[in-house]
């Protein structure tokens, strides 16, 4: 019987994955417009700015909310040259102090910061500055807190992992 700490870590990666998901169909449309912008430009001389913009808008969605995936997949960054030789335990412990003194201060720091931002950006209903840009562009700042929550959330799940490894109740902490 799982406890209620391995249900909520459950919860919360099953939310990463969903997100995931979500990502990986981002990734394709992206290669398809990429894809279509390219061929319009060589081939036709046609460009255009609100394709563009697409383009980056998509990049900012695969990047902010692939990030809780991503730490969830163990792809998150650290110093492997010196990770790969530690124990088990060590890792854990590594793991451990990383998300409770960095991931998490940084994240939270990204969150707070970004209100204001994203707030102006609803308040004034933002869109892009270039004639035929995309509008509603505060759509895609309120990406910003969304990715470090869903990455937060993901370092709580990873933090519990790593106790219940610690404590002997669990087998990996990845």
């Amino acid at each position: 019987m799982l406890s209620k700490f391995q249900r909520l870590a459950h919860g919360l990666d099953r939310l990463s994955e969903l997100s995931g998901r979500a990502v990986a169909w981002v990734v394709v449309l992206m290669a398809l417009v990429v894809g279509y912008d390219v061929a319009m430009r060589y081939l036709f001389s046609i460009g255009s700015v609100a394709l563009q913009e697409l383009e980056w808008h998509l990049f900012a969605l695969i990047f902010l909310l692939g990030a809780a995936y991503t730490l969830k997949q163990g792809g998150h960054v650290r110093v492997e040259v010196l990770y790969q030789h530690f124990s088990p335990r060590a890792q854990a412990w590594a793991d451990l102090f990383g998300t409770i003194f960095f991931l998490l201060p940084f994240c939270l720091l990204i969150i707070i910061s970004s209100w204001p931002f994203v707030f102006n950006a609803f308040q004034y209903a933002e869109g892009s500055p270039d004639p035929g840009g995309l509008p509603y562009r505060f759509l895609l700042k309120s990406a910003i807190p969304l990715g470090f929550s869903l990455l937060v959330l993901q370092g709580f799940a990873h933090i519990i992992r790593c106790i219940l490894f610690l404590l002997g109740k669990e087998k990996g902490t990845a």
